[in-house]
């Protein structure tokens, strides 16, 4: 004989009509057992046998609406207003039926039965549906006081209310919140979800300690970013796991949840508004155009690659000498972007002849100039290659965009151009006077008059000059954007704390005082793809970058931020300055000016003027001395960019090496004599 296996959803169900079928019969009798004062002798036999009649075929009736109000087929662990609202109905529907049958069909009840019966029926019903789910909150609740972290909401908004009734309700969440701070005096000491509200930002550290509070959400998405460094600063003190709401799209987009909470990364701790590009401007501006990114695969190329591909171009050419960069960011846009009209090409911007085909064969319309060796210290010890690399690649690069009719050109420079101390801060200011110097001669009408810089041997007859004939009218605008350090760009100073941190410490800054200017690389590509649409030629652009940040803070909030105590569990220790470095850098220098943009946090600097045709010859015995591999390369660059100071030290070690020049001059002609 087969045996019948009922699914466990069915015997619930089973039990739920025998519990509401045993509800609907004493429900109704205890309801005229108290109209008549508790007791049964007291009820008179008419209104027994009216019920005894009338009972069994309205528990039937009852249990069918039950069934059609689906009563039996929820999951009551996640009962909610939608089955609350059914068992009303059902309610409504029988208890109707129930007035109207004992009434006329038997005779007319005492109105206190009808009240009560109703009343118990609908309590009892409702009661063993939801009870299940309460016991599984109430066992919830208890386990996550005894086993869990304690954890402190800051922010007692819309934000914060979606976030706690989040982890409330979250079978998978099980820390518990203890208290919220919020600085709105008029909602402290009152409560949110039983949860109570302790005070502003200076109660932070007090309420940890009180509460023992392991972990801090920062639920304030609409917060400046000045106002969420402060508060977020304080939180870094506690040695708490801190995460934060990022956004306040997420709150219009109702995407706020526990699983939205993202770990505060030191870039939140710098407190500076980001940069806001004019989406509109600069999908103009790049929509349906072909764009060259020279050093493409880099940090800053990649991520301006990034944002050009999500512009809709006409064409996209990533250039760089780096093959594996290339590769990686070329994979990276064909994922992303699978009808992206992609070309990425190897080479570098040294050699005259492969950026010259790569423009006449592609003639790209935008060029982002990002190719450049940038780390100060190997610069100092290679200051030709800077030269050769930085000064003169631009040179060639800037030259075969204006052959090829370019548009426009951007140069990516950086403030270390600024009155530099340091060989790669000088070669990007040379960078910023090639850039001029093109301008100024296109507007003048003379482009004829700058010279091609080929150090390729096989050419003495010039052949390569005799190919490149300069086009009848010029339009090419030359400008240059001027930004600080890039958090997590190659060579940033981040990834070698992170590095530093993971394997013990210590920590290594060049100096206490130290201090920079900071941007991500998502707000400095930003801020290169507006300054293109702002464009006239010419502009060195600067952003304000707020205020600067102290390196030694920097690495301290990291070390918090990964868990351990500065000079405790981690050591800083100061090495002290690298040659070339000084403390502080500056954002333009002082003889430039300031006029603004469209957009606030843009400036634009006004040239320096210098005789350009001085500073061409110049530049032309740069490359013959880089490419000599000269030994005072320094002292040659700081004849043409006059802002350029080098280190004293550097000044003892040239002057040390021409004394000992000197003395073997002197020695051989002693000895000749």
């Amino acid at each position: 004989m087969k045996r019948i296996c009922l699914e466990h959803w069915k015997v619930v169900s089973i039990m739920l009509a025998m519990y509401d079928s045993l509800i609907l019969v004493l429900g109704y009798f205890l309801a005229l057992w108290l109209r008549f004062d508790c007791k049964y002798s007291s009820i008179p036999e008419e209104y027994l046998n009216a019920y005894r009649a009338f009972i069994p075929g309205y528990v039937i009736f009852s249990l069918i609406v039950f069934i059609g109000c689906r009563l039996y087929r929820s999951i009551w662990k996640f009962a909610s207003y939608n089955e609350l609202f059914r068992v009303l109905i059902a309610t409504i529907i029988t208890s109707a039926v129930h007035i109207v049958g004992i009434t006329f069909l038997f005779r007319r009840m005492p109105v206190s039965y009808y009240c009560f019966g109703i009343v118990f029926q609908f309590g009892a019903v409702l009661c063993i549906r939801f009870s299940y789910r309460f016991i599984l909150l109430l066992r919830t609740t208890h386990s996550s006081h005894e086993n869990n972290a304690n954890v402190m909401l800051i922010g007692a908004g819309a934000a914060g209310r979606i976030i706690l009734r989040d982890m409330m309700k979250a079978k998978e969440y099980t820390d518990h919140v203890c208290c919220i701070i919020d600085d709105d005096p008029n909602k402290w000491n009152r409560y949110i979800e039983g949860i109570p509200i302790v005070g502003g930002r200076d109660d932070i550290l007090v309420n940890v300690e009180k509460y023992k509070i392991k972990k801090i959400y920062l639920t304030i998405p609409s917060a400046r970013s000045e106002e969420k460094r402060d508060i977020l600063n304080i939180c870094n003190e506690t040695g708490c796991e801190l995460k934060q709401l990022p956004g306040l799209y997420q709150l219009v987009n109702g995407e706020a949840s526990v699983g939205a909470m993202q770990d505060v990364s030191v870039e939140d701790l710098l407190g500076r508004e980001p940069v806001h590009a004019n989406l509109k401007e600069v999908f103009e501006f790049l929509s349906g155009k072909c764009i060259l990114v020279t050093g493409g695969g880099g940090s800053i190329g990649s991520e301006l690659c990034r944002q050009v591909a999500a512009h809709h171009p006409k064409q996209l050419i990533i250039f760089d000498i780096y093959e594996n960069n290339a590769y990686g960011i070329q994979l990276e846009l064909k994922e992303k972007f699978p009808n992206l009209n992609l070309v990425t090409l190897i080479g570098s911007v040294r050699d005259s002849r492969r950026i010259y085909q790569v423009f006449k064969e592609y003639r790209p319309e935008i060029v982002f100039h990002a190719a450049a060796h940038k780390h100060v210290p190997l610069m100092e010890d290679s200051p030709c290659e800077a030269i050769k690399n930085n000064a003169i690649g631009t040179y060639k690069t800037a030259y075969a965009a204006m052959l090829q009719g370019c548009k426009r050109f951007v140069l990516i420079s950086t403030d270390k151009a600024v009155n530099p101390t340091n060989i790669m801060g000088a070669s990007k200011r040379l960078c910023e006077m090639i850039i001029q110097t093109f301008d100024q001669k296109i507007r003048e009408g003379k482009a004829n008059e700058l010279p091609t810089m080929f150090t390729h041997t096989g050419d003495e007859l010039g052949q390569l000059k005799k190919k490149r004939r300069l086009p009848a009218d010029i339009h090419t605008e030359f400008v240059a954007v001027r930004f600080g350090n890039v958090l997590g760009s190659n060579g940033s100073v981040i990834p070698i704390f992170q590095h530093q941190i993971a394997h013990g410490g210590p920590v290594t800054v060049t100096h206490p005082d130290i201090i920079r200017y900071f941007m991500t690389i998502p707000e400095a590509v930003s801020l290169v793809l507006q300054a293109g649409t702002y464009a006239h030629g010419g502009e060195i652009f600067v952003l304000d970058m707020g205020s600067p940040v102290k390196i030694d803070s920097l690495a301290r909030n990291l070390i918090k931020l990964s868990g351990y105590k500065p000079d405790v569990d981690i050591m800083v220790e100061y090495t002290g300055l690298r040659p070339g470095e000084k403390l502080f850098e500056e954002k333009l220098m002082s003889e430039e000016g300031m006029r603004t943009t469209a957009n606030k946090l843009i400036y634009i600097g006004s040239p320096i003027h210098f005789d350009t045709n001085v500073f061409l010859k110049q530049l032309k015995e740069l490359m013959s001395a880089a490419y000599a591999n000269s030994e005072d390369m320094k002292e040659l660059v700081a004849e043409v960019v006059e802002t350029y100071q080098v280190a004293e030290e550097e000044q003892e070690k040239e002057k040390e090496k021409s004394e000992k020049s000197y003395a073997k001059l002197v020695r051989k002609t002693v000895v000749s004599v």
